[in-house]
């Protein structure tokens, strides 16, 4: 493997990976720069093979979604190593030479990553379409694994409370109350008894 590509595997891929329309999602710039062409080579290889493609496997940004992922770039400090070069490739694939918006970029979902692989038939997109795989694939564990917390965090505190109302309902099942009798020094439980066998006693022959 060369210089170039060592240095592509060696970034992060997880932050090029955005949560878009409940699916996470990599967009065509990344793709094209990962898989080693042009964003413009990139998308005429797609169109050329565009039935391939449903919508599960890619779909188009909306200008709203556009907004919000530039407002996500903006904000985020585990971007590219190289961003600046990133920065550029997407400014000129999404803007014309006027400065006019001239499309709105296609996003591939880890399918559709993998189709764009075999469509370009390049030994750097097959060797990259694996790294941008398992990129997806690690997310999915992140969130499995936090989610997975996040339940036995709120069962664990479910069985304690549960625990604890099943202890205090038991414990106050046990108890007599016991009131003591007002010169006498004896509970009610014992008056009681004691008033009871008096009166047998008077009944009794």
């Amino acid at each position: 493997m060369t210089a170039k590509k060592t240095l592509v595997v060696n970034e992060a891929l997880e932050p090029l990976i955005v949560r878009m329309r409940g699916q996470r999602v990599i967009l065509d710039a990344d793709l094209a720069r990962l898989y080693g062409v042009t964003t413009k080579r990139f998308n005429e290889a797609f169109k050329r093979n565009r039935t391939r493609f449903p919508v599960d496997f890619a779909f188009p940004m909306t200008q709203l979604e556009m907004v919000n992922l530039r407002s996500q770039f903006a904000t985020s400090s585990s971007q590219l190593i190289d961003f600046k070069h990133e920065k550029e490739i997407r400014s000129q694939s999404m803007t014309g030479s006027h400065g006019g918006r001239r499309y709105l970029p296609w996003v591939f979902t880890e399918h559709g990553a993998l189709m764009a692989a075999n469509i370009l038939r390049s030994e750097q997109a097959v060797q990259m379409s694996v790294f941008v795989i398992r990129a997806f694939v690690r997310m999915r564990e992140q969130v499995a694994a936090k989610e997975g917390r996040i339940w036995s965090a709120g069962a664990c505190s479910r069985f304690v409370v549960s625990g604890f109302a099943a202890m205090s309902k038991a414990a106050a099942s046990r108890r007599t109350p016991k009131i003591a009798v007002a010169g006498t020094g004896a509970s009610t439980s014992q008056a009681a008894y004691r008033f009871h066998r008096h009166q047998q006693d008077m009944i009794a022959p």
